[in-house]
């Protein structure tokens, strides 16, 4: 068994794990998620391509932006920014669409560098996680942050497949109920626990700022996500859903969970 990040080059449908504005909060990503949840079920789809039966998902949160500019409260606050970005392509993408037109520039930096690229001023900006903000001690080299919550950052307990087809119903029964349990503390565990780490970015100076519903919106419809669903994500939920239009299917359920979420107040 194994935590397992499914980067594309590893899990070549993993990309609909790391899909930008499919869900913006620990409530939606608990539905989403979840054995039984659309993403869930489209990632076991993917593991068990490339040999592996996942069990459940291990939280690490949602992504906003810092930087040493200025607030972002709109697209257009990212005027001639640089930007540290990675090669997770949907990521790049939904930042190329939101920064299209106010100079934003992307400069692919190793996550391991990212500290000193901000602190010598190399580039201005990072998505980074509220955890990352103090484990990785990005509020030392930034100024300002906005809880966008435009990725979610999940990674999975997997085993061999091969192995687990050979277990008894039982014990097939008796994991996924630990994985189950095991999900829901660690969700749990890492909502509780960015409670402390905003208090302690308060504390140290950094400038928060959360956006209203309507100002995520703004965001979401500029990052143009439908066109990099048909680029990333088609091409493999055809190959491995055909004729379904599982594209649509899925961004459906999750547009039908924010609103659940939305009308349940969370």
């Amino acid at each position: 068994m194994m935590v397992q990040c499914p980067y594309v080059n590893l899990v070549p449908g993993g990309m609909l794990n790391w899909m930008n504005w499919t869900v913006s909060s620990y409530d939606e990503a608990a539905i989403a998620y979840a054995p039984g949840g659309i993403l869930y079920e489209v990632m076991e789809e993917a593991y068990k391509e490339v040999g592996l039966k996942h069990i459940f998902s291990i939280p690490t949160g949602l992504y906003g932006l810092g930087n040493n500019v200025r607030p972002l409260r709109t697209p257009d606050d990212m005027k001639n920014i640089k930007m540290r970005v990675s090669a997770s392509l949907g990521f790049v993408r939904c930042m190329e669409n939101m920064g299209e037109g106010t100079g934003l520039t992307l400069h692919t930096i190793p996550w391991a560098d990212l500290y000193n690229a901000l602190e010598r001023g190399v580039v201005d900006m990072c998505w980074s996680l509220w955890s990352s903000l103090i484990e990785e001690r990005h509020f030392e080299v930034l100024t300002y942050y906005t809880d966008l919550g435009f990725g979610w950052d999940t990674n999975w307990v997997a085993m061999n497949r091969d192995l687990w087809d050979t277990l008894p119903s039982d014990l097939k029964d008796a994991i996924m109920t630990a994985g189950k349990y095991a999900n829901e503390r660690d969700f749990e565990a890492h909502r509780r626990a960015e409670v402390g780490y905003k208090k302690q970015l308060v504390e140290a100076g950094l400038e928060i700022y959360y956006p209203t519903a309507a100002e995520k919106a703004v965001w979401r419809e500029k990052a143009n996500m439908p066109a990099i669903w048909e680029e990333l994500c088609d091409p493999w939920l055809e190959e491995h859903y055909p004729g379904q239009n599982m594209s649509q299917t899925i961004r459906d359920e999750l547009d039908r969970i924010l609103a659940d979420v939305v009308a349940a107040g969370g």
